[in-house]
This record gives C-alpha cells, structure tokens and sequence, in this order.
C-alpha cells in the first residue's frame, strides 16, 4: 500500500498540471502498470479522448454485463474506430451468471437490495478485479457532483478493495465543463443522454431522469440504497 504522505504529496503534485500531464507522470512512475476503465459514459468518452490523442500509454478495458443497452455497444464500436485504440472487454464467467440466475432469477435484482448486489457482483465486481490484476493505477471518470459518495472521494486516493490506487482525474469538473469539452471536441457520446438518461448502467436496472431529479435517480430505480453497485467506494483513510 502507497504511504499516505506520498499518495497526498503525488496528488497535490498532479492537481497542479494538466490532466495529460498528469497521466504522463503516472504513466513514468509506473510503466505499463496504468490502467483506464471505461463504462462509455460521457467523463469516460473524455478520458479516451485525451488518451487517445496525446497517445498516452494507458491500457484501456470495458465490463460487458450482458445486459447493456444496444446503444452502449453501437458506441463501443465506434469509439474504437475513430480513436484507433484497443479497449479490451471483460465479460462475467459463464459459471458465475449461470449460478446467480438458478438462485434468484433473471430478474431477481428488483426484489431485494441484496439480490441487485450480488448481480452487480456476478457482472461488474468479479470481471474488474480480473481486469485490475496486475496493475497499479486504475483511472476513472468519476466526479464529486455525481453522488454524495463520490463527494468524500479524492483526485488520486488508495482503493482497499482492489489494492490499487485510483485517479480520478475529471472529479472536480461540473457537468457544463463536461458538455463543453464534448462539444467543442466532438466527441461520440450514448444518445441515450439526450434522451434523459444521465448515468447508464444495464439496460434492466437504468431509466431516463427528469430535470430536477438526482442525476443517479435513473439507477436501480425501484430501490432506496446509495445508488452503487460496488465499483466505487468512499475511501478510507491510509495508514502510513
């Protein structure tokens, strides 16, 4: 585990550059050791593009749950074409979703908390931690605005769960400086957030949002919980 007078003195260090830069000093302390998560959402477009341009030694790698909107796949391929980047995909073991459906059902994430959260497991949880072995920064697109969990969360911070640390170089950017860079970019985004849907997930559990609800309402909408699926947790504090 990083020291934590070290991660906080990297973090104030990185904070004072540019994200580009910042990856490139990430990328020099730990070579080939760098690794992008993307979920194709709109911070995760972003993130690509920046990669992509400055042709950041990054690997980059996606979850396919099985149960994503066309749309998320129909972007997938076409992020690929016009940024000519590898994104290498992670799918839950057959034995795993085999297993989660004869003990609750296809559909049984809508009956309890519980039930969502081992399939969030299954699909999402298991895949990552495969696809995080091995390396030592894990990049995210993650923001504060999104959720008062991700409030606590800081640009550069240890990951117990995973065993990594994790950079999450857009956390303090609003949604406008968000929509202003994929404008003036232009880069491709999931029309399903013109269409309401702010924060998309799989197709069962996302649903589009109105103007003055929570921007993580739309997921695993018939519940009342935190809202996460077990990626992403508030990090603890590091013990030197």
């Amino acid at each position: 585990m990083a020291e934590k007078k070290q991660l906080d003195d990297l973090s104030e260090r990185i904070q004072q550059i540019g994200i580009a830069d910042g990856f490139r000093l990430l990328c020099d302390l730990h070579p080939g050791k760098v690794v992008f998560s993307t979920s194709l959402g709109q911070e995760d477009q972003v993130i690509t593009e920046i990669i992509a341009k400055n042709r950041l030694p990054v690997k980059i790698f996606t979850l396919d749950t099985g149960r994503l909107f066309y749309e998320t796949y129909d972007l997938l391929a076409k992020t690929v074409a016009r940024y000519q980047v590898e994104i290498k995909t992670y799918y839950p073991t057959t034995d795993s979703v085999e297993k989660l459906v004869a003990e609750v059902g296809i559909n049984g994430f809508y009956e309890s908390v519980e039930y969502r959260k081992s399939c969030c497991h299954a699909r999402k949880v298991e895949p990552l931690k495969r696809a995080l072995a091995g390396n030592e920064i894990w990049v995210t697109g993650l923001r504060s605005e999104q959720s008062p969990n991700r409030q606590k969360m800081k640009m550069l911070e240890w990951d117990a769960a995973n065993g990594i640390i994790k950079y999450n170089p857009l956390l303090d950017w609003s949604m406008g400086q968000l929509l202003d860079y994929i404008q003036d970019h232009k880069i491709p985004y999931n029309p399903l957030h013109d269409r309401g849907f702010v924060s998309i997930g799989c197709a069962p559990c996302t649903r589009a949002i109105s103007p003055d609800e929570d921007p993580r309402a739309g997921r695993w909408w018939w519940e009342a919980s935190q809202k996460e699926c077990g990626l992403h947790e508030a990090a603890p504090a590091i013990e030197k």
